[in-house]
C-alpha cells in the first residue's frame, strides 16, 4: 500500500506542472523525439530534460534512444492508476451527497409535517 501511495505521489507531483501536462498531452497525439517536445517550451534545454526526467521517474513516460534521437511516448498504467483514485474518490463525494440528499429530504418531509 506504501507504495502505491508514493507511486500516486510522483504521478501528481509530475502532473502539478503545466510544462509537464503540456508534454503529456503532446504526447496524447503519439511518441515524440525530445527536441519535438522541447521546441514549443520558452525554456533552457537543460531546464526541460528536468522536466522528462520527472515524468519519467513517476512512471508516466518513457523514452528510448536510437542513435543520435531519443523518443518518448506515455506509460499508460500510471494515469490509470491516478484515473482509478480519481474515482474512487468521486463515488466517495457521491455517497456522501447522497447521504446529505436522503438527511435534507429528511429534514424538509418533517418540517412539512409540523406545519
Amino acid at each position: 500500500m506504501a507504495e502505491y501511495q508514493q507511486k500516486l505521489d510522483r504521478v501528481f507531483h509530475a502532473l502539478s506542472d503545466p510544462t509537464r501536462r503540456a508534454v503529456i498531452q503532446q504526447l496524447g497525439s503519439g511518441p515524440a523525439s525530445v527536441s519535438a517536445l522541447a521546441d514549443p517550451h520558452k525554456m533552457a534545454f537543460q531546464s526541460f530534460s528536468q522536466h522528462l526526467k520527472v515524468l519519467e521517474d513517476s512512471g508516466l513516460v518513457i523514452s528510448e534512444k536510437e542513435g543520435r534521437v531519443r523518443t518518448c511516448k506515455i506509460a499508460g498504467d500510471a494515469l490509470v492508476n491516478a484515473q482509478e483514485w480519481i474515482a474512487a474518490q468521486r463515488r466517495r463525494w457521491n455517497e456522501q451527497f447522497d447521504l446529505l440528499d436522503i438527511y435534507l429530504s429528511e429534514l424538509q418531509e418533517k418540517d412539512v409535517d409540523d406545519e
